[in-house]
């Protein structure tokens, strides 16, 4: 009876923490897109005072629709959603009229009707958002009873036009989302992710807890799902600054979060392969000198100094210093003596150290030689070489692959 007891008061003690973790996550994501919720709601309020006061239109429910539509897209295709919402608004309209004149309303109509616009549309080349709108235009063509609107399709094409330009001026000039927030918002969660995982794989290892480390790897699995939000924040920030001129500033920062969100991701692959091989070195015994777990921590104090870094548009010094003490710390592990793990673990912090090296704007064969000399026990002198070094451009950068990037900084 007590070990029931206890169960069930252990079981409501973890129901209330996950109330309140969930809780607080819900209340972080409606923060983090009530700027969203405002652009929707104004550019809705537009979309219907342009068709309806000075178009004279009485009932324009496609023009807020459109606009939501525009809002509501991922970030960074609201110009193409809002070509899409037009192509596929003519679509139902075409076919909902012509079939309703043909054949009149009810339920059979209706499936036909949003049959053939989902068919017609996809033979026109149009991508899900497009198919969408179609059929929900063609619904809307059947079940709404517009009798003042009735052979007038052409207004209900320029309401999804009103709609789109609406929601892309409140994007551009009337509540434009700051984009380097927004990246720099993306981008918490891959990199504090990574950095954690990195610091708890450390601490495993200093403690020799094989388990942790595990544990560790399992949760860095979690960054996959961050990325690809941060690629499409990326994606977001560049719309925003070619379409916002109060954002145009902002261009010159977005550029390196942009240029450097390629060895981000790489980083993130070869960090998964370390925190792996730690595993294996706790688990089958070998040697782990504590140079191996100070090289670990200091890249994840390295990957922390970099968001900060692109965060604030600086020039990221301290995460090149932090990176090539981190190599520096790798290869007195393995002076020190490592087994067949440790040594794809030191591997690992070099590639992964190239990795940020690169994030920081400094191209592949001078971040190469950086490795080396970090590596050979003068990361002091690396990093006073890199210091101060600008960020390399596209022009300056020649072609490479993960591949052989990671095999050169080994």
């Amino acid at each position: 009876m007590d070990l029931d007891r206890e169960r069930i008061t252990n079981l409501a003690k973890e129901f209330r923490k996950r109330s309140r973790a969930t809780v607080k996550d819900r209340w972080h994501a409606v923060r983090f897109n009530l700027v969203l919720a405002l652009q929707a709601g104004v550019a809705a309020a537009l979309a219907w005072v342009g068709s309806h006061e000075f178009l004279d239109n009485p009932s324009p429910v496609f023009a807020p629709i459109s606009a939501i539509g525009t809002l509501a897209s991922s970030v960074g295709q609201r110009l193409r959603r809002t070509v899409e919402l037009i192509i596929g608004v003519a679509v139902g309209i075409g076919l909902g009229d012509a079939l309703v004149f043909a054949a009149g309303t009810g339920p059979w109509q209706l499936g036909l009707i949003v049959a053939l616009s989902i068919m017609v549309t996809i033979f026109l080349g149009g991508g899900p958002a497009v198919v969408t709108q179609a059929a929900a235009t063609a619904v809307l063509i059947v079940t709404v009873d517009m009798p003042q609107q009735a052979n007038i399709e052409s207004p209900r094409v320029i309401d999804a036009l009103i709609g789109g330009f609406a929601g892309l001026v409140v994007i551009a000039l009337v509540l434009p989302l700051n984009p380097l927030r927004v990246v720099d918002r993306a981008a918490r969660p891959p990199l504090g992710r990574l950095a954690e995982e990195l610091s708890e794989t450390a601490e495993a290892l200093k403690t020799r807890d094989a388990p942790r480390a595990q544990a560790a790897l399992d949760r860095l699995r979690e960054v996959e799902n961050h990325l690809q939000g941060f690629e499409e924040a990326l994606e977001g920030g560049r719309e925003t600054s070619i379409l916002a001129p109060v954002r145009w500033h902002r261009r010159g920062a977005l550029t390196q979060y942009v240029e450097s969100s390629e060895y981000i991701e790489h980083a993130v692959h070869n960090s998964g392969t370390l925190i792996r091989r730690a595993v294996t070195v706790l688990e089958d015994g070998e040697p782990v000198p504590e140079e191996m777990s100070n090289a670990v921590a200091l890249l994840a104090e390295a990957v922390r100094l970099l968001r900060k870094d692109l965060g604030l548009g600086v020039r990221p010094e301290a995460t090149r210093e932090q990176a090539l003490q981190a190599i520096g710390q790798a290869g007195r592990a393995y002076a020190e003596g490592v087994g067949f793990s440790g040594s794809v673990v030191i591997a690992q912090v070099r590639t992964t150290g190239s990795d940020l090296l690169r994030a920081t704007g400094i191209e592949r064969l001078e971040a190469n030689q950086l490795v080396r000399r970090a590596a050979g026990g003068h990361a002091g002198e690396a990093a006073e070489a890199a210091a101060g070094k600008p960020r390399a451009t596209n022009s300056d950068r020649p072609s490479d692959t993960p591949s052989s990037e990671a095999g050169s900084a080994r």
